[in-house]
């Protein structure tokens, strides 16, 4: 049998359960697999974190170090959110240029950072229009097993809580934690005929008819919003899917700050 028609069959047994409330691992409609977080998982970076959900396995380093900033935000920092997806995390992916996939899970993360503003970039600034701290958030998949992007935001959330300001490597003073001022997370759902689960394994990803990335904060804001794939969502849809998001939010959160 094809890989082709395996996958079709898969698919459709997936969307029959879905129908019926029921998901492939045994989990419900509204149920995250296990999560978990390691701060401090690379000794090397400013901050780091090993994020997990299910067998998805990410992780985020952040390198903190001074440059120039751009010429129209001369007194702010500057933020930068790169996500790899090797081979070693997945068949899918092969050696080259960056996958789609990768371009999209960094924009999405990405996002959520800048507009939920979890770093205050003006605090960044050392001298207006010369000199600046440059935030490289740096997201590397080791095991594809579905919502890269969940994983990535709770391991970049994570990192930057933990993160340290090196002032003393590049004689600019003493070193100091990176000020977090926001705490966005981030919600992933994914259509599976008329119901929407959360957190998609890669099965589901597979079978998914529209996918929306939810990022909320702790002060009960909806600061940023994704569309993926061709399912649509009906305004209903959304408004229910947000407040789902904002109930795993509080719960993320106090994973990724050890609250």
């Amino acid at each position: 049998m094809s890989n082709e028609v395996t996958a079709e069959i898969l698919g459709t047994h997936i969307l029959e359960l879905a129908r019926t409330g029921r998901r492939l691992d045994g989990r419900g409609i509204d149920d995250y697999r296990p999560v978990s977080v390691e701060p401090g998982f690379a000794a090397a970076a400013d901050g780091s974190a090993l994020a997990r959900i299910g067998a998805t396995a990410v992780v985020c380093g952040v390198k903190l170090e001074p440059g120039k900033p751009f010429p129209d935000t001369p007194n702010a920092g500057v933020l930068t959110t790169n996500a790899e997806l090797v081979p070693l995390s997945n068949a899918m992916f092969e050696p080259g240029p960056p996958h789609p996939r990768a371009i999209e899970v960094s924009r999405v993360i990405d996002r959520a950072i800048r507009a939920g503003e979890a770093i205050d970039l003006a605090k960044l600034c050392v001298t207006p229009g010369e000199k600046t701290w440059v935030c490289y958030v740096d997201v590397h998949v080791i095991d594809h097993s579905g919502n890269l992007i969940d994983a990535g935001s709770l391991a970049a959330l994570t990192a930057l809580t933990h993160a340290t300001l090196p002032s003393k490597r590049f004689s600019l003073g003493d070193d100091s934690p990176l000020a977090v001022q926001h705490y966005p997370v981030e919600t992933t759902f994914c259509r599976l005929g008329d119901a929407i689960v959360v957190d998609p394994s890669l099965d589901e990803e597979l079978a998914c008819q529209g996918r929306l990335t939810i990022a909320t904060d702790e002060a009960g804001n909806v600061v940023a919003m994704q569309k993926g794939l061709v399912g649509a969502f009906s305004p209903d849809d959304i408004k229910s899917l947000a407040d789902r998001a904002f109930r795993h939010g509080d719960r993320m959160r106090k994973i990724a700050t050890g609250a």
